[in-house]
C-alpha cells in the first residue's frame, strides 16, 4: 500500500508536465524531494476504518460476508503501520531531504493583499465624486488603504530581496525611510490593548447585571472580528 502511493504520485506529478508545455510553464515541476514527502505522507485513519466497518455482516442471501473480519484486521494493520511507522519517521525524512519553507505562501499572500489594496484605492477614485460618498470618508479610506499598500509593498520588497526604497519610489511615495512593519506592530499592540479594555468593560457590565448575555456576545463578537482584522 505504501509503495502503491509512490507508484502513482511520481508519475502523476511529472508526466503531465512532460506532455503539456502550458502546464509546465504555469506550474513548473516541483523538486523530487517534495514529491517524495507527499508520497510518503499517505497515512490512513478513521476514513479507512469506517469504510471497512461499513462492510455488511451478511450477504443478500443471509450467508456471512466472506472475509469481513480479515478486511477489518488488514485495515487496522495498515492504519497502525502508517500512523505509527510513517508518522514517527516523517520528520526525520524531511530533515534528511533538507526541505525548507521557500516562503512561496507568504509571497503569494503579500502580493494578493498588495493588489487588493491597490484595487480598493482605484475604486475609491472611481466613486469619490458620486453624491452618496462623503468626502471625509473618502479621505479616511484613502489613508487606510494607502498605508496598507505601502506596508505590503515594503514586505513584498523585503521578501524578494529588493531595496525597499526603490519599491516605494515606484509607488510614488517618498516615505521609504519609514519602517511600516514596526509601525504596524505598534498599532496592533495599542489596538489590542484598547480592545481588551473594551472586553473588560463589557464583562463588568454583564457581571453587574446592566446588560444581558445576548448583548454581551454580540459586542464581543464585533470586538473579536476587529481583533482578527488587525493582521491585515
Amino acid at each position: 500500500m505504501i509503495l502503491a502511493r509512490f507508484v502513482w504520485v511520481f508519475p502523476a506529478t511529472y508526466i503531465p508536465r512532460r506532455l503539456s508545455r502550458r502546464l509546465r510553464e504555469r506550474d513548473p515541476s516541483p523538486p523530487w524531494q517534495g514529491v517524495m514527502v507527499i508520497s510518503y505522507a499517505g497515512m490512513r485513519g478513521a476514513v479507512s476504518l469506517a469504510a471497512a466497518l461499513a462492510i455488511p455482516f451478511t450477504t443478500e442471501s443471509g450467508a456471512p460476508f466472506a472475509g469481513r473480519d480479515l478486511v477489518i484486521f488488514l485495515t487496522f494493520c495498515v492504519i497502525f503501520v502508517t500512523l505509527v511507522g510513517q508518522g514517527l519517521t516523517l520528520q526525520p525524512l524531511i530533515r534528511w531531504l533538507d526541505i525548507h519553507d521557500d516562503g512561496s505562501f507568504e509571497k503569494e499572500e503579500i502580493k494578493a493583499r498588495l493588489l487588493a489594496a491597490e484595487a480598493a484605492l482605484q475604486r475609491i477614485d472611481e466613486v469619490a465624486d458620486e453624491g452618496w460618498v462623503n468626502e471625509d470618508t473618502v479621505e479616511r479610506m484613502r489613508g487606510m488603504y494607502g498605508y496598507r499598500r505601502r506596508r505590503f509593498a515594503t514586505r513584498h520588497a523585503s521578501v524578494n530581496n529588493k531595496r525597499v526604497s526603490e519599491f516605494a519610489a515606484d509607488l510614488g511615495d517618498g516615505s521609504d525611510d519609514e519602517d511600516y512593519e514596526a509601525r504596524s506592530a505598534n498599532f496592533q499592540r495599542l489596538r489590542r490593548e484598547l480592545l481588551e479594555a473594551e472586553r473588560e468593560a463589557v464583562l463588568r457590565l454583564r457581571s453587574e447585571g446592566k446588560i444581558g448575555d445576548q448583548v454581551m456576545r454580540r459586542v464581543e463578537r464585533d470586538l473579536d472580528l476587529e481583533d482578527s482584522r488587525l493582521e491585515i
